[in-house]
């Protein structure tokens, strides 16, 4: 099924303003497909291990693999609505949002942040996210 998708940053007055790369909420009217990705850690599909180099390096493994997810879906990291982010430690946030904004860069889905006790093979972020196929 194709079809046409739009979707609108939704701000309100009576709400908080973001505290980084995300709106409140975003509006969509949708006649065609979603592409849903299952949450993605920091393994490079090359060796299978999780990348070295701490939360920046593990951030931008994750958002490579949820871009690659999402275009063989039918869709880009433009098409987000929606992303839930889950940290080992609430430490990294400031890292994990740098490397999160760049890649996202003007367009910002809605995002939770989540601080979890674990993370599969030990790692520190995995990010899931919600994509119109555009």
């Amino acid at each position: 099924m194709s079809g046409r998708a739009s979707s609108e940053p939704v701000l309100a007055e009576g709400a908080p303003a973001p505290i980084g790369p995300y709106v409140p909420g975003r509006t969509g009217a949708l006649s065609g497909r979603w592409v849903v990705t299952s949450g993605q850690i920091g393994l490079d599909p090359t060796t299978g291990a999780i990348v070295g180099g701490g939360i920046a390096a593990e951030t931008e493994q994750v958002i490579q693999n949820l871009r690659a997810i999402l275009v063989a879906g039918g869709s880009d990291l433009t098409s987000v609505v929606k992303t839930t982010v889950y940290l080992a430690d609430m430490a990294d946030f400031s890292s994990m949002n740098e490397v999160y904004a760049r890649r996202f860069g003007g367009h910002k889905p809605a995002r939770t942040t989540i601080a979890v006790k674990g993370l599969p093979l030990g790692c520190r972020v995995e990010i899931e996210a919600w994509a119109f196929e555009p």
